[in-house]
């Protein structure tokens, strides 16, 4: 009888196990590749194509194979899977010597490495009115939020095209993926963005809104996204994007976070 109290309590307690395991998520924040001038802050592009970089992309991919991610999601419309389908099944080799962006570069070819047959496109675009940030700033005659707003940039411009000028691929992505970077990509919105305006003006709350909202969109899919048998995942987003994601993640208790460092360690 005892032996059998003890067989039932070993099966309850591997199956409390199971049910309550995490879904690991390898969250990569990234700065990009390719540089296409959208962003606030005008950033110096890196050298993507170069033997050192296309070594380090090649090292990069091999180790987040060794990690395991059944799914990579990566910064793209939703609305145009079909799009990121049809980039996915083109020549690699063609592919990489022509095609700067991360999603290509890293998210591609890490994809390929573990035989998967698709990315998934988790981006739901939503507006980031910059200028009305602005002029509401202009018109609440906020000269010291103007001028922080301005040295902010400028810093953030500087410290990255600094770092840009003497570090590999590898420290860049690693320096994009700490806390401190990201916890200073997030406090833009509410140090500065959030307070622009006058007290009947929302232009600032909105585009802060905004901005979660298209967070919140993403995670939404990455949730619904992964099933049952996915057990890890990757997330390839813009280093703008991790820390809120980050923030999603922690208070899910379906996923646990992997630091990009411990995975290329």
């Amino acid at each position: 009888m005892q032996k059998i109290i003890l067989l039932l309590a070993i099966i309850t307690l591997n199956l409390t196990s199971a049910q309550t395991k995490k879904k690991q998520i390898l969250l990569v924040g990234t700065f990009h590749y390719a540089n296409p001038g959208l962003d606030v802050a005008k950033l110096n592009s890196f050298n993507i194509m170069s033997e050192k970089s296309q070594k380090e992309l090649e090292i990069m991919s091999d180790k987040i194979k060794k990690f395991g991610p059944d799914k990579i999601f990566v910064e793209w419309e939703f609305t145009k899977q079909a799009e990121l389908d049809k980039l996915y099944n083109k020549n690699t080799d063609s592919l990489f010597k022509n095609d700067k962006n991360e999603i290509t570069q890293l998210a591609i070819r890490t994809a390929k490495k573990l035989n998967h047959k698709k990315l998934y496109g988790m981006n739901l675009y939503t507006p980031f009115r910059y200028d009305s940030l602005m002029i509401a700033m202009e018109k609440a005659n906020q000269k010291e939020l103007m001028e922080k707003n301005k040295v902010t940039t400028g810093n953030f411009e500087k410290e990255h095209n600094e770092k840009i000028a003497k570090s590999s691929l590898q420290e860049m992505m690693l320096y994009y993926n700490t806390k401190q970077t990201e916890n200073e990509n997030l406090q833009w919105y509410l140090e500065i963005a959030n307070r622009a305006g006058n007290p009947d003006d929302f232009s600032g709350p909105s585009l802060v809104a905004n901005w979660y909202k298209r967070n919140l969109y993403m995670y939404s899919l990455i949730q619904k996204l992964t099933e049952s048998t996915d057990n890890k995942i990757m997330v390839l987003v813009g280093a703008g994007h991790a820390s809120i994601i980050r923030g999603f993640v922690e208070n899910d208790p379906t996923f646990e976070i992997v630091d990009l460092s411990t995975v290329l360690k």
